[in-house]
């Protein structure tokens, strides 16, 4: 295995911070040792140097892709934190609904920011057929999923996963929107398929490509990764791409404190947004 020194790990967790904001602490050199060591071996460089002069100078920008693959994180399931599942299902669509009816609107729009490979934004969408049931034709629910990693996009775009993935998923919904491919692997019904897009995104960039506003953000679980500065910086990009009244979910192990200027504590992980 190619060791890394001090100097090199600093290199490449400053490289991985500045260009996706995932601050990679001392304790994780040996994650990403590990973690870098084929990819290093199979371009034949004898260092981490070395490789990180290959990426830096790599004007096309598929290095760098590659190096942030390895070292992101997606760890995903469906029903992950099921009280935003059941909160979003109980009120919060509730509540949209009769809101949009005020506007004259059948428009719901949902953004997954960090979708891994899918089961959140599968999830979501599950939840909201079964919500409008017969009446899910006459409503226009975009759910937009993005995520920095090629290889997980790519995962959530076929929605093929080991049926050990699926045992969260009540059988009733399991059988309705998922079919048998093989002994070992389901798939996503087209139906939930359609309702979603999954997109290539860094939440590093300083402002997103989206026209409209959305009506909740689903940020679960990422910003753990990053430092206090960067994740304050990507709150208020949020802030200015949500609804008035719309929700902000983070994950359980995430808080935004309940005095934040932008958004109103409503539970744990959960906050609706402010008029400012």
């Amino acid at each position: 295995m190619i060791e890394i020194t001090d100097d090199e790990f600093a290199l490449i967790s400053k490289l991985i911070y500045d260009k996706v904001g995932i601050n990679l602490t001392d304790k994780k050199k040996s994650l990403v040792k590990g973690r870098l060591n084929k990819l290093v071996k199979d371009l034949n460089f004898k260092t981490f140097k070395e490789y990180y002069n290959f990426v830096v100078n790599d004007l096309t920008g598929q290095s760098l892709i590659n190096l942030v693959d390895k070292i992101s994180t997606n760890h995903s399931y469906f029903f992950r934190e099921k009280d935003h599942f059941d909160y979003l299902k109980d009120y919060i669509l509730k509540e949209i609904v009769e809101k949009q009816k005020l506007l004259n609107s059948n428009q719901i729009k949902i953004w997954c920011a960090g979708c891994a490979s899918g089961e959140e934004a599968y999830t979501i969408a599950m939840i909201i057929n079964e919500f409008f049931g017969l009446d899910m034709p006459k409503w226009d629910v975009k759910i937009l999923a993005t995520d920095i990693s090629i290889t997980t996009l790519k995962a959530a775009t076929e929605g093929i996963y080991i049926k050990d993935k699926v045992v969260g998923i009540p059988e009733n919904l399991k059988t309705k929107y998922f079919k048998n491919i093989d002994s070992e692997h389901i798939q996503v019904s087209d139906s939930l398929k359609k309702m979603i897009l999954f997109k290539r995104l860094n939440l590093m960039n300083e402002d997103f490509p989206f026209k409209g506003k959305f009506n909740m953000i689903f940020c679960r679980n990422v910003m753990i990764y990053f430092d206090k500065e960067t994740k304050d910086k990507l709150v208020t990009r949020f802030y200015r791409y949500i609804e008035n009244d719309g929700y902000l979910f983070i994950g359980h192990s995430e808080s935004l404190g309940r005095e934040t200027l932008f958004f109103k504590y409503i539970k744990p992980a959960l906050y609706k947004r402010m008029y400012i």
